[in-house]
């Protein structure tokens, strides 16, 4: 839906040529007769030669022209691009064999890089990790079809299973035949401690930390992993373990103190590099959904950011509580807003 800004705002957005006000409005100069996108890099025209419509077909029956430089009647490069990237990831799902990436730009009429970087800025990924991302959605879904391994891995488009082994972990973390089995073979520890956020789980594989979660319950936490790991066969801390949730809580406690712990970290290529990202900000700081899309090198991906974070299941560890709205305001929480807001506050004042 359309959002309808007042007079005021509107030429504030011509005055600054604000991109994200575009299609929002436009606005006709009386003294050359066109109208234009807010954008428009035009010379300014002067406020009261100035009148707002909120539709191209408006602004033409006023009597006005399309501006022939910001072309207001033709899809802004945003919508361009997204189309360009769309008729990509279009070529790259049929494709038995990942299309190289100068065939991909030809296709576009881009260079190779300018296709590059448009397509990282659409989707918040290369081409090259969209197409490894294709895969190993197929490659999940053929082996949750009861496929055999091999066949799962050629099916999904590896060209040898070698590859696939080096990758495995990261694709389904876990092994082939442990994911086909529906976590059957996995062997996960857990173990329920108190903390002064209500209640927190931690859950281990054999490679690290795969779940920290935050609660009221230990039910409630038990049911959230046991949805995880369906049929992984879950059970109680042995003593060894029962020491590292006890170094956990106490991080949970103090995150300024660290966790040196490893961690089996699970997601896409994607979600690995806003995790990343947010590992880099520091106790007591925070940042914005936009300046970490920036820091992954993928600005207008802000929205991606936001559902990366909302996917991660390693509370405080990847410390998504220090990630806020652009104008500061804290939203957003897996584990609830004010479990977000306590975090913080008790970081600001370490």
């Amino acid at each position: 839906m359309k959002v309808v800004m007042d007079q005021q705002a509107m030429w504030a957005a011509v005055v600054a040529r604000q991109k994200s006000a575009d299609g929002a409005f436009y606005y006709s100069v009386r003294t050359t007769g066109v109208y234009c996108r807010p954008s428009c890099a035009s010379r300014q025209a002067r406020r009261e030669n100035v009148a707002f419509h909120l539709s191209c077909e408006e602004a033409e029956r006023a009597g006005f022209r399309p501006c022939r430089r910001c072309k207001p009647d033709q899809a802004g490069l945003a919508a361009q691009h997204a189309a360009v990237v769309a008729r990509a990831c279009e070529a790259i799902a049929r494709a038995e064999i990942a299309p190289p990436l100068e065939q991909l730009a030809a296709a576009s009429g881009m260079s190779r890089f300018h296709f590059h970087r448009v397509f990282r800025d659409v989707t918040g990924v290369t081409p090259k990790a969209y197409g490894a991302a294709l895969r190993a959605q197929r490659v999940r879904a053929e082996l949750g079809k009861g496929t055999s391994v091999t066949a799962s891995i050629y099916n999904a488009g590896y060209q040898s299973s070698g590859r696939f082994y080096a990758e495995s972990a990261g694709v389904l973390g876990m092994t082939p035949s442990a994911y086909r089995a529906g976590g059957e073979r996995e062997e996960i520890q857990h173990a329920v401690a108190p903390c002064w956020l209500g209640t927190v789980l931690v859950a281990a594989t054999q490679r690290g930390i795969c779940a920290i979660l935050l609660g009221g319950s230990e039910a409630e936490l038990l049911a959230e992993l046991a949805s995880r790991f369906p049929q992984a066969h879950l059970h109680g801390a042995d003593a060894a373990f029962a020491a590292s949730v006890a170094g956990v809580v106490r991080f949970v406690e103090a995150p300024q103190l660290g966790l040196d712990l490893p961690l089996d970290v699970r997601g896409t290529a994607f979600q690995r590099r806003v995790w990343q990202a947010l590992r880099t900000i520091p106790a007591g700081t925070r940042a914005s959904y936009g300046e970490i899309a920036a820091r992954i090198g993928a600005p207008k991906s802000h929205r991606a950011v936001a559902q990366a974070c909302a996917a991660n299941a390693l509370a405080v560890a990847i410390p998504c509580h220090r990630v806020v709205r652009g104008d500061g305001e804290v939203s957003g929480y897996r584990w609830g807003v004010e479990r977000k807001r306590a975090l913080l506050a008790k970081e600001a004042e370490a």
